[in-house]
């Protein structure tokens, strides 16, 4: 009987740490690995500054701006040039259609709140939406699904202790009719 009143309690700490937020170290690396492989290069809209494009870090790692409405994309001749990209570095078109980069903020609504450790590594693994969904399109890299288990949960352990920003980005959309 005095085994069982150690153990409760040992448990209880145990689930309560496991569910709590992640440790530091591990954000540390999903840092690192965040930004050394470009995320906010295409997840952080650009803004114009005096001296040219500069990421808005505002929407920091946001996604494509939702209130922004683009003209659709311009036809591409045949040949080797086959995708354009928006000033804002958030939309990209080609052969797929046009694809708009996902909001990787915790928010719960718009970004990745809710979204489990099998969530973001399955999406990684697969391309597909939370593993099961619609296809995720260029340009994300398909490099990244190869990356370990531990190196994708600390991606997403500091994504979700970033600041979240609510903004639903589009859907994917077809391409033209030819």
């Amino acid at each position: 009987m005095q085994a069982l009143f150690f153990l409760l309690p040992l448990c209880a700490a145990l689930t309560a740490q496991a569910a709590g937020p992640a440790p530091r170290d591990r954000i540390e690396r999903g840092r690192y690995l965040v930004n050394t492989s470009g995320c906010a290069d295409c997840h952080t809209p650009l803004k114009v500054g005096p001296r040219g494009p500069v990421p808005d870090t505002a929407r920091s790692f946001a996604g494509h701006p939702e209130g922004l409405a683009l003209p659709p994309a311009p036809a591409l001749p045949p040949g080797p040039w086959q995708v354009v990209a928006s000033a804002t570095n958030t939309a990209w078109s080609g052969p797929w259609g046009t694809s708009f980069t996902a909001n990787l903020t915790p928010d719960p609504d718009t970004g990745l709140g809710r979204w489990t450790v099998q969530d973001f590594v399955q999406t990684l693994r697969t391309g597909r939406h939370l593993g099961r969904g619609r296809p995720v399109l260029p340009p994300m890299p398909a490099a990244y699904g190869q990356m370990r288990d531990t190196d994708l949960q600390a991606m997403l352990a500091y994504l979700q202790s970033l600041p979240p920003v609510r903004n639903r980005v589009p859907v994917p959309l077809p391409p033209p009719a030819r």
